[in-house]
């Protein structure tokens, strides 16, 4: 179905399916018609391309996504929303619709039944609530996916797209720079949604990569960022000492070893640093 992005249409469908939006749920469904054709080709790079999409709305995304791939897989977790999907998509043949929460499936297990021998890419907007619950869930479980494309809060793209040693870096940031090289495509204004949500938003890509830093234990490493990012004012010395529970001069020691600054702080650190600490943190329990 054409004209998704016409606000009218949009109302009559929802009208007619009794559907409200849920606050609950973060629902903000895209009505800017320039939007989805932009984050459906950057996801889609290939005739042999499957796409996994999270949280289809009203199918807005969907629509410009299945024209593009060879198969697109919608989890979506609002039951309420099936019936209107099967009215606005029911012309196509590639899709295949999932009620269910995105956290809690086996996405490995969903990729290799439904894109068996396709290239395979995420591409999603996000409601704000899940926004780093879900990025994490899809880095973390190392998915045979090519890329990541979502809109997310803006705030929430220049975090996570900031260079590693830059003030906007953060915790997130060097986990999400070690599985990825995240990339800040372009910007969309609250205006381009129904209802209005109160913040901007933005379009990020993650390429996935194989990690450049080996850290001894990724557990270690990562437990290493958050701690050091607990306290961001503090230097990376007292911020550790205290999210670690580590002796100051044991600690001095460790960051000397790594050849880290005692009085930098987190947000001057880089993956390399993070994984140097780590990795002679748990040197000491070797």
């Amino acid at each position: 179905m054409e004209r998704l992005t016409d606000i009218g249409v949009i109302r009559d469908i929802l009208s007619r399916h009794g559907f409200t939006f849920s606050k609950a749920l973060g629902q903000n469904f895209l009505i800017n018609p320039s939007v989805c054709p932009r984050m459906a080709d950057d996801a889609v790079r290939g005739d042999n391309f499957g796409v996994l999409e999270i949280g289809p709305g009203i199918g807005v995304l969907t629509n410009e996504l299945l024209k593009r791939a060879k198969k697109v897989v919608a989890v979506e977790l609002d039951k309420r929303l099936l019936p209107v999907l099967d009215e606005t998509l029911g012309e196509f043949d590639n899709l295949k619709v999932i009620n269910a929460d995105i956290l809690e499936l086996d996405l490995h297990r969903l990729i290799d039944e439904e894109f068996g021998g396709m290239d395979v890419a995420v591409c999603a907007n996000l409601p704000y609530y899940i926004t780093s619950p879900v990025i994490m869930k899809l880095l973390e479980e190392r998915l045979p996916v090519k890329s990541i494309t979502v809109m997310v809060q803006k705030e929430a793209a220049v975090r996570l797209c900031a260079e590693p040693g830059t003030r906007d870096s953060s915790a997130i940031t060097a986990a999400v720079r070690y599985y990825c090289d995240p990339e800040l495509l372009f910007k969309v204004s609250s205006g381009s949604f129904m209802p209005a949500p109160k913040v901007d938003s933005a379009v990020i890509r993650l390429t996935l990569h194989e990690p450049s830093v080996h850290p001894k234990d990724e557990k270690t490493f990562f437990r290493v960022i958050k701690g050091a990012f607990a306290q961001r004012r503090k230097t990376v010395l007292n911020s550790l000492s205290s999210s670690l529970s580590l002796d100051k001069q044991i600690l001095r020691d460790i960051l000397d070893t790594a050849g880290v600054d005692v009085n930098a702080r987190a947000e001057r650190l880089t993956i390399a640093d993070f994984a140097a600490i780590a990795d002679a943190i748990y040197s000491l329990k070797e």
